[in-house]
C-alpha cells in the first residue's frame, strides 16, 4: 500500500514539474517577439530578421554577395534587427549573420547546410532556374551513406550513393557516375550544396537523363569521412598535402569502383562509367583519367584544370585519347579565379586533338555554376 501511495505521489510530482516546464516555455514564447526569417516577397526581395538584445552590430553575408562582403542590419522594436535585400534571381543561396563579428545561422530558418566545417542557413528563390534542384512531385531515388574498406589508404571510409527511382524494385543494371567535391568539402557536399540527388530525380523524370547510379565519395585521402580524420594524418600545409597526390585516384580505381561493382547492380565497363568533379575534384578527375585511361568513358571537369603542368602531360593526354573517350566536357565561369588553369587544360586538349565540349558561363567559383554544370553534363551521359 505504501509503495502504491509513493508511486502515485511521484507521478503527481512529475506531472506538476512538466506543467511548470510547459508554462515556462509559454511565458518565454510570449516574451520573445514573433516574426519569420527569411521572408521572400513576390518580387523576390528577401527580408532577414534576428532577435539579439545585447548585440552592438549585426550584419549578413550571403552567397549573392561578393567574397567577404557584408551588409548591416538595422535595429528595430523589441531588439529585432532586420534588412531587406534583392530582388534576387531564382536560385539557391546560403547566408550567415555576423553578430558582433561572430558568425551564426538564422535561428528562425529550419533549412541549414554544411560545407566542410562551415555552417550556413539556406533559402531557395523560386523560379524557372530553381526548378531543376527543387523537391518536385516526381519519383525520387534513394540516397545511402555507405561505408567501405580502402586498402589503398588503409582506412574504412564513407561515401554517398544515389540509386535512381525504381532501383530497389527492378533487376536492371545501371551505369555509374563518380562525382567529386572541391577543396574544403567532403562526401556530403554534392547533395547538401549541389542538390545532386534532386537534380537527377528531376532530369530522369523529364526524360532528359537516363537512370544511373551516382557515387560521391570523400576526396580527402587523409579522412575516413566528414566525421573523422585519420589518426596519423599531419596538420595539412601546401607542402605536406603533396604526399597525398595520386592516392585518392588510386583508391578510387582500386577500392571504390570494385566495391560498387560488387555491391550494386551496375554495368561494369568503361562505356558505362562517367567521372566529374569541381575545383579540387576537377583536378582529381584530370589525374584519374590520365593515370587510368582505360577506366572512364565520360569525363567532366568543372572549374578546374592543370595547376602545374608536367613534361609528360601531353603524352598522358595522348594516351587517354588513344584509349577512347565518349565525351570530354569542360565548364568554367568567366570570372572564376581558376580560369588560367582552365585555359591550360583547354590548351592541352587542343594540342592532343582531343575532341571536347567547352561551356563558359557567367559568374565565378560558385555552387550556382556547378549545379548548372551537373544538370547539363548529366543529360549527355551514356
Amino acid at each position: 500500500m505504501k509503495n502504491r501511495i509513493f508511486t502515485t505521489a511521484l507521478v503527481a510530482l512529475a506531472f506538476a514539474l512538466l506543467g511548470n516546464v510547459v508554462r515556462a516555455q509559454e511565458i518565454n514564447r510570449q516574451k520573445s517577439p514573433q516574426f519569420d526569417s527569411p521572408v521572400i516577397e513576390a518580387d523576390n526581395t528577401v527580408t532577414f530578421k534576428v532577435h539579439t538584445p545585447t548585440a552592438q552590430t549585426v550584419a549578413i553575408n550571403g552567397s549573392w554577395m561578393g567574397w567577404g562582403e557584408t551588409l548591416e542590419l538595422n535595429k528595430g522594436a523589441e531588439d529585432v534587427w532586420s534588412v531587406t535585400v534583392g530582388p534576387l534571381e531564382a536560385s539557391m543561396y546560403h547566408y550567415n549573420f555576423l553578430i558582433d563579428g561572430v558568425s551564426a545561422i538564422d535561428p528562425k530558418n529550419a533549412h541549414a547546410l554544411r560545407d566542410g566545417v562551415r555552417y550556413a542557413s539556406m533559402l531557395i528563390i523560386p523560379g524557372e532556374k530553381s526548378e531543376i534542384f527543387e523537391i518536385n512531385d516526381v519519383p525520387h531515388g534513394t540516397l545511402s551513406k555507405v561505408w567501405y574498406d580502402s586498402p589503398s589508404l588503409n582506412l574504412n571510409r564513407r561515401m554517398y550513393v544515389y540509386t535512381p527511382p525504381g532501383y530497389e524494385s527492378s533487376n536492371e543494371k545501371y551505369p555509374v557516375f563518380y562525382l567529386f567535391h572541391g577543396g574544403g568539402g567532403d562526401e556530403d557536399a554534392w547533395t547538401s550544396l549541389g542538390r545532386a540527388n534532386y537534380i537527377m530525380d528531376n532530369l530522369i523524370a523529364e526524360g532528359k537523363a537516363i537512370p544511373m547510379i551516382i557515387v560521391m565519395t570523400n576526396g580527402n585521402a587523409f579522412q575516413t569521412s566528414s566525421l573523422k580524420t585519420a589518426p596519423d594524418a599531419p596538420e595539412l600545409t601546401r607542402e605536406n598535402y603533396r604526399q597525398y597526390s595520386g592516392l585518392f585516384e588510386k583508391s578510387l580505381v582500386k577500392d571504390v569502383i570494385p566495391f560498387i561493382e560488387n555491391n550494386f547492380r551496375v554495368k561494369a565497363s568503361k562505356e558505362n562509367r562517367a567521372i566529374a568533379g569541381l575545383s579540387m575534384g576537377g583536378g582529381h578527375t584530370v589525374t584519374a583519367t590520365t593515370e587510368y585511361p582505360d577506366v572512364f568513358g565520360y569525363i567532366g571537369v568543372f572549374s578546374a584544370g592543370i595547376w602545374e603542368g608536367s613534361t609528360d602531360m601531353e603524352e598522358k593526354f595522348t594516351a587517354l585519347k588513344s584509349s577512347g573517350i565518349n565525351l570530354y566536357w569542360v565548364g568554367c565561369g568567366i570570372d572564376d579565379f581558376v580560369m588560367d588553369s582552365n585555359l591550360r587544360l583547354l590548351d592541352v586538349l587542343e594540342k592532343t586533338n582531343i575532341e571536347h565540349v567547352y561551356h563558359e558561363s557567367s559568374g565565378g567559383h560558385t555552387w550556382a555554376n556547378w549545379r548548372d554544370y551537373l544538370s547539363i553534363f548529366a543529360t549527355k551521359l551514356f
